[in-house]
C-alpha cells in the first residue's frame, strides 16, 4: 500500500512544488490550503492546476483553523506543515492578528490533533527569520534566536510549539529553517519576483537600502529535496538550516536578472529606506543538514534565476489575460 502525506499550504509557492515532489515519489497526498487573498488567487489556482489532475492527490480548500483535523489526519503517515501567513513587512500593526491565527494557533491545533496519531514524521517549515540581526555568520542551529519582525516571532513560536509536542507527546517533529527561497511560483511580494516583474514590464523596482545586503538564496527544488530527506530522518536532531550554499548581494542579483530579460527592457531601480524587520545579511551553516539528512543544494543563483524568469513570462501572461 502507498503511504500518505498531508501538505498544508499546498496552493502556495513551496507547497505546490512539494506536492508534485511527493506525487513523483509515489506517495498519496492530501493537499490543504485556505486560498487566502494575501496575493492574487489566480496564481494559487494555477499552482494547484499543475497537480490537481494527477492521480493520488486530494485537495481540501479549507483553513487549518476550521477543518476537522483528526479526520484529515486519519491514515496519514507524514505531515508537511508549510501553511503560514508570510511576509516580514506586512506583519506589523493590525495585521499581526492574522499571523497569530495562521502561524501560531493553526500550528498548535495541528500538533494537538497529530499528537496521538501514528505519524512517521512531522516536518515543520520554519524560517531564517528566527535568527534576526546578527554579525555572527554563518548562522548555526545553536545560534541565538532573536527575531526582529513580528513574522519572525510567530515562526519561532510555531517552531517551539512543534518541539514542545515532540518532547511531551513524542510527536516526531523536525523543523527546517528555510533561507530566502526563490524559483518558479514565487510569491509576488518576494524580491526575485518583484525584480523580474520590474525588469520585464519596465515598472519601478524598489530596493530597500543600498543593495549591498546579502541573502543565502535557496532554489525551491533544493527545499523540496530537503523535505523529502527529512521525512525519512531517524536521528536525534530536531532543527536544520536549509540554505543554498552561497551568500549573494541584492546588487549582484539585479545584475544577473539583466541577463535573463529581453534586451531593451527598462530596469528602473529605485532605492528606498530599509524596512523595519529586514536584516542585513543571512548565511546558513548547513553542515548539520548535510551530515544528518544528506542535504546537498544543486542549483546556483544564476541557474535558478533563469528558471524563474522562464516561469515569470507565463505568470505575467496569466495575469494580463484575465
Amino acid at each position: 500500500m502507498s503511504q500518505k502525506a498531508l501538505v498544508t499550504g499546498a496552493a502556495g509557492f513551496i507547497g505546490s512544488h512539494l506536492v508534485e515532489g511527493l506525487l513523483d515519489a509515489g506517495y498519496e497526498v492530501t493537499a490543504i490550503d485556505s486560498f487566502t487573498d494575501y496575493y492574487d488567487i489566480r496564481l494559487k489556482k494555477d499552482n494547484v492546476e499543475r497537480y490537481s489532475g494527477r492521480g493520488g492527490v486530494t485537495l481540501v480548500a479549507q483553513s487549518i483553523n476550521d477543518v476537522k483535523l483528526s479526520e484529515l489526519l486519519d491514515g496519514v503517515d507524514y505531515v508537511f506543515h508549510l501553511a503560514a501567513q508570510a511576509g516580514v513587512r506586512a506583519s506589523w500593526g493590525k495585521k499581526f492578528e492574522d499571523y497569530i491565527d495562521c502561524n501560531v494557533r493553526a500550528t498548535q491545533r495541528l500538533c494537538e490533533a497529530a499528537k496521538n496519531k501514528p505519524l512517521k514524521k512531522f516536518v515543520y517549515a520554519s524560517s531564517s527569520s528566527v535568527y534576526g540581526e546578527t554579525a555572527e555568520l554563518p548562522m548555526r542551529e545553536d545560534s541565538p534566536t532573536r527575531p526582529v519582525s513580528p513574522y519572525g516571532v510567530t515562526k519561532l513560536d510555531a517552531e517551539n510549539m512543534c518541539l514542545l509536542y515532540r518532547k511531551n507527546y513524542g510527536l516526531p517533529a523536525v523543523c527546517l529553517r528555510y533561507f530566502t527561497v526563490y524559483g518558479p511560483r514565487q510569491r509576488p511580494d518576494m524580491a526575485m519576483h518583484r525584480f523580474l516583474r520590474g525588469a520585464m514590464t519596465g515598472t519601478p523596482v524598489e530596493i530597500y537600502g543600498s543593495g549591498e545586503q546579502t541573502r543565502d538564496f535557496t532554489f525551491v527544488s533544493d527545499i523540496v529535496a530537503a523535505n523529502l530527506q527529512a521525512m525519512h530522518y531517524d536521528g536525534d536532531e530536531t532543527v536544520f538550516n536549509i540554505g543554498g550554499g552561497t551568500r549573494t548581494s541584492v546588487n549582484v542579483v539585479l545584475d544577473l536578472i539583466g541577463r535573463h530579460v529581453p534586451s531593451g527592457c527598462e530596469f528602473d531601480v529605485r532605492h528606498e529606506d530599509r524596512e523595519r524587520g529586514d536584516v542585513t545579511h543571512t548565511s546558513a551553516d548547513t553542515a548539520r543538514a548535510r551530515s544528518e539528512l544528506g542535504y546537498d543544494p544543486k542549483t546556483p543563483v544564476d541557474e535558478g534565476l533563469e528558471k524563474q524568469a522562464e516561469w515569470m513570462r507565463d505568470a505575467l501572461r496569466l495575469l494580463s489575460d484575465n
